[in-house]
């Protein structure tokens, strides 16, 4: 697959991330999160204070993670088998994360984790489906 077609699958799916981030987290489930976290205290960050970069960076690695894997390695070009290695890639890396911050730190309740987890899997079978679907344009 060529190197332009992964990058703009990676760059959509990135920007997918991004919305996907502040409707689920910013809009939908941040009652939920606010009340399901642990004992630390000042770790988030406030609107007025995020790093917009970091987030934005941070969102367009993600959708080049899925790109690159699928466009290089794995030869996913559908939405269907992106939305299912999307799914698997975002549960796997979900608990590990997830799992392993709650085992180590004080940031988030058990609850919190585990609805983390499936949040991920969601979130990364969707950015999984949109960046297959990309790659799979014009075949």
């Amino acid at each position: 697959m060529s190197t332009n077609k992964i990058l703009m699958a990676g760059i959509v799916a990135g920007i997918v991330a991004f919305f996907l981030g502040w409707v689920i987290y910013g809009m939908l489930l941040m009652d939920f999160y606010q009340s399901n976290v642990g004992t630390a205290t000042g770790v988030s960050r406030d609107e007025g204070t995020m790093v917009w970069w970091a987030l934005i960076a941070g969102n367009l690695c993600m959708g080049l993670f899925f790109a690159y894997i699928f466009g290089r390695w794995a030869n996913i070009s559908t939405a269907a088998t992106g939305a299912k290695a999307g799914a698997m890639i975002g549960l796997l890396m979900g608990a590990g994360w997830d799992l392993t911050m709650y085992a180590t730190t004080n940031i988030s309740n058990l609850t919190g984790a585990i609805v983390d987890i499936i949040v991920t899997g969601v979130m990364s079978a969707i950015i999984g489906a949109i960046a297959a679907w990309m790659l799979g344009r014009g075949n």
